[in-house]
């Protein structure tokens, strides 16, 4: 079978900054070059399983629980970035704090706690349970809600009032525009009236997730199925097999060969040519190692 390559597909710059922070405290936890004798990640540093295993089989710890970190740890932020009042816990825990978190989250952070007015409603586009979101409403001094799509949106009873709208940075940008569109127009029957404020929109989506969005979308203008290298649990490789199926393609999101069934495998012999993309935490190699298998599908 024939593999057509993404464009642009893998790591993004915030996970590859992500697990060089990591990387250089792992070299030097393996010589014992600082004090202290655990070395962890604050929450998956990015959401892939099969690389996470890998730091756990070098000693890495993963914890999710401010409560059973010790004095003298060296802790990884993850590339998600963690809730304001939890990386308070870590410092009166006596933990040495690496932050690792993405430059672009971290901008979406501080954007959100830059809101000057304290009367407006933050609007986040989001997935309320995702780890970064949790951390961005942290951000915020000001009543937040939160919604997964535009039929969530729609459903929201919006007091009278001012509005920032904003997204966590792995969010579909034609979903964000939309939901934009959908603001500006219901506030702008109420202006009229008076009853709304301003509605302000602040850019947070960052721009490796449209480019891998934009890639998919292209992609499937010259084939009819795709398959999509990630973990389950991150949200931006979910999205880019979404969008793969938006745009009428069969897709398939895959962390590693062993997940492809017969059927399915079946299914994309049909084809005869498989286009091939990853979410923003999957390595080059894994890559590679997907496009080989799909060569011999």
């Amino acid at each position: 079978m024939q593999v057509a390559l993404a464009r642009s597909a893998g790591f993004c710059l915030g996970v590859s900054l992500a697990l060089k922070h990591l990387d250089k405290e792992l070299a030097a936890f393996a010589k014992s070059s600082f004090g202290g004798d655990r070395l962890l990640t604050f929450g998956p540093i990015i959401h892939n399983p099969l690389v996470m295993r890998s730091y756990e089989e070098q000693g890495v710890i993963c914890e999710d629980d401010p409560a059973r970190i010790r004095q003298g740890d060296r802790v990884v932020i993850r590339a998600h970035g963690i809730p304001c009042e939890v990386e308070q816990k870590l410092r009166e825990a006596g933990a040495v704090i690496i932050d690792a978190t993405c430059p672009k989250v971290k901008k979406a952070q501080l954007a959100i706690a830059g809101i000057k007015n304290r009367y407006a409603t933050l609007l986040l586009f989001g997935e309320r349970e995702h780890p970064e979101v949790r951390g961005l409403l942290s951000y915020s001094r000001n009543a937040s809600l939160v919604f997964g799509s535009l039929a969530e949106l729609e459903a929201l009873a919006l007091e009278p009032g001012p509005y920032v709208l904003a997204a966590q940075t792995t969010q579909d940008r034609e979903a964000f525009y939309a939901a934009q569109k959908y603001l500006e127009e219901r506030f702008a029957a109420s202006e009229r009236s008076r009853v709304h404020g301003p509605l302000r929109i602040l850019d947070t989506i960052c721009n490796a997730t449209r480019d891998r969005q934009q890639g998919v979308i292209d992609l499937c203008g010259t084939v009819r199925a795709l398959v999509v290298v990630g973990g389950f649990n991150s949200g931006n490789t979910r999205r880019l097999a979404e969008v793969a199926r938006a745009a009428g393609a069969y897709a398939l999101h895959v962390e590693q060969a062993a997940d492809f069934s017969e059927d399915q495998k079946a299914q994309l012999r049909q084809y005869g040519t498989v286009g091939l993309t990853a979410g923003a935490s999957t390595p080059q190699a894994h890559i590679e190692a997907m496009q080989i298998f799909l060569q011999d599908v």
